[in-house]
């Protein structure tokens, strides 16, 4: 069912006619699966392939260069002994490059475009800026392309821009508002930026300039190596030329350039990134090598445990933000156990919580339940859902007075709907609302219509995206919203919590994932909400807090707040077993 998300269209139009800029038949693997979802739609074709001849390399055998004359090659230009130290780091970081998992792995696609038709055209160069000879432009014009994507070629300038009805778009791996330059995911590691982003965009004559057509911020990776931080973006920004020509099949160009990023300020720490020099190499060296040994010193010795948090009172967080955090208690969860993703319910005058019940030594976690008293303590938990495959995220809620539940269940590669037979322990599975690759759904039912925010996740697990699906009813089928996705961020892209009224506000709570798993949450209130337009806006940011790796669900019914918190411990303490304690303590977060 997801892949339907990005390969079907309902529109009753011709197929787009699709060409590709290449400057071979073999393509980097991420690219490869492009072309992959392109040929499976319902809605476009690859009508054309314009490969570059201008950049054949010479026929016959060449021998490859030895190590030693490499080197003597570099020492001899004044260029590259400035930056020896970041080729020698590349060296070490190919280690890191995973054939299973890299994204740049070439693929030879020949086979797959055989048929295609092909024109070889040898561009006008000059310097790093490629133009098109005139007869060329006249072939491409005359087979009424609507798009074409940017595989190959140096910078274009001129009549190959406007020659595809929707102009050509390519990808710029990197936040064009903050790195202009390259290489590609390197001084977001450098910079300790903790979101690394690519754009793909309809390239105008303006360098770095064109309309952003869709934007993924990914979570930088907190190692040294720039071929792990490559994976997510390179990954994640797979399904962005499929969903775009789908929207623009479905509903028109004007769709999808309403729907563009609007231009920002640039940020950079520089006007053009180049390759690091020798000095700030050794700048970085120092800080890298000493988080690297704290890490293999750390590794398999401590754990993250998650726990809850109540607090009852007239005021909220909504209200306060991270200034209202103070005063919540903590409950501490058995030995050998955590307990995270907390959701409320009121059942018959008494208040309850859901929660992820997660085990150290299975390694994975049920759902249970347990009571809330008037002080703000728990009874016993309740065992009320365990199935083969972990579960999370227990979204309950109440909908035609019965209960229901949809726990996380991606492991299964399932969204499923459990109905309460009789509470708080017995659940039936009612019907698996969806198929594929999802994370933490939340449902909001109003006036009738049933809303459902889920975040899927891209088939290499390297990205998620934030969609919202409708229906007439809770078991109906799902409807994508149009402005699906409604985020590629990981800073806003999955869900922290059930969506929330308060004083006349409508708030989706999101976590932030980007320099840790669920160090943070967002309010973002609901602005527009129906059938054919979707607006929030960020209105309460909740931490880092202070003593905590993440706190990453919320949760208020009437006066009573939930949040959970992670602190790291050793993991001897953790995997412990023993007859479970409650207790609680004092300790308050400190913002």
């Amino acid at each position: 069912m997801q892949s339907e998300l990005f390969c079907s269209s309902r529109a009753d139009r011709p197929k787009l006619r699709v060409g590709l800029l290449l400057d071979s038949f073999e393509l980097p693997r991420c690219f490869a699966e492009v072309l992959q979802d392109i040929e499976r739609s319902n809605f476009a074709n690859i009508s054309l392939i314009v490969l570059n001849t201008g950049g054949d390399a010479p026929v016959g055998e060449t021998r490859p260069a030895s190590t030693l004359r490499k080197l003597s090659r570099v020492l001899r230009d004044p260029e590259g002994r400035d930056r020896l130290l970041f080729g020698l780091y590349q060296k070490w970081d190919a280690r890191f490059i995973d054939p299973a998992h890299d994204p740049l792995a070439p693929v030879d696609c020949r086979a797959r475009l055989e048929g295609i038709e092909t024109l070889r055209v040898t561009p006008i160069a000059k310097r790093f800026v490629h133009r098109f000879p005139e007869d060329s432009l006249a072939a491409i014009r005359a087979a009424k392309l609507d798009v074409l994507i940017r595989f190959g070629f140096n910078i274009l300038r001129g009549g190959i821009l406007d020659a595809a009805r929707y102009g050509i778009w390519s990808y710029h791996h990197g936040d064009n508002d903050q790195y202009r330059g390259g290489p590609p995911y390197f001084w977001e590691i450098y910079e300790r930026n903790p979101v690394s982003a690519v754009v793909l965009q309809r390239l105008t004559e303006q360098l770095d300039a064109g309309l952003i057509l869709s934007k993924g911020y990914f979570a930088t990776s907190q190692s040294s190596s720039m071929s792990l931080n490559r994976r997510a973006p390179y990954w994640g920004a797979t399904t962005f030329v499929i969903q775009k020509l789908r929207e623009l099949h479905e509903r028109g160009w004007e769709s999808v350039e309403a729907a563009a990023v609007p231009p920002a300020p640039y940020r950079g720490r520089k006007a053009i990134y180049r390759a690091p020099t020798n000095r700030e190499m050794l700048r970085w060296i120092g800080p890298v090598l000493t988080a690297s040994a704290r890490r293999r010193l750390l590794r398999g010795r401590r754990v993250q445990h998650w726990r809850l948090a109540f607090r009852a009172g007239p005021r909220s967080a909504i209200d306060d933000g991270a200034a209202g955090l103070d005063g919540f208690r903590w409950i501490e969860s058995p030995p050998g156990r955590f307990f995270a993703d907390p959701f409320l319910l009121e059942r018959d005058g008494q208040r309850w919580v859901f929660f992820e019940d997660f085990d150290y030594a299975s390694g994975r976690g049920h759902v249970s339940c347990a009571s809330i008293d008037r002080h703000d303590g728990l009874g016993a938990p309740i065992r009320v859902l365990e199935r083969p495959y972990h579960l999370s995220y227990p979204c309950v809620f109440s909908h035609d007075g019965e209960l229901f539940m949809i726990p996380e269940t991606w492991y299964n590669g399932t969204v499923e709907l459990y109905r309460c037979r009789r509470f708080p322990d017995d659940w039936r599975l009612e019907k698996t609302l969806f198929q594929g690759r999802a994370v933490d759904t939340s449902v909001w039912i109003d006036k009738g219509r049933c809303w459902f925010f889920v975040t899927l996740l891209e088939p290499h697990g390297y990205g998620s995206q934030l969609w919202l699906f409708h229906s007439e009813s809770l078991t109906g089928a799902w409807t994508p919203h149009p402005a699906s996705p409604l985020s590629t961020d990981v800073r806003t892209s999955r869900g922290a919590g059930a969506i929330l009224q308060h004083n006349g506000r409508l708030l989706r709570p999101s976590q932030d994932c980007s320099a840790a798993y669920g160090q943070s949450f967002t309010l973002n209130e609901i602005q527009v909400l129906d059938p054919a337009r979707y607006q929030e806006r960020p209105a309460v940011r909740i931490g880092p807090v202070r003593g905590l790796v993440g706190t990453h669900t919320y949760g208020r019914l009437g006066e009573i707040e939930v949040v959970d918190g992670c602190t790291e411990m050793p993991a001897k303490f953790a995997h412990r077993t023993s007859k479970f304690e409650l207790r609680t303590s004092n300790f308050e977060l400190h913002h």
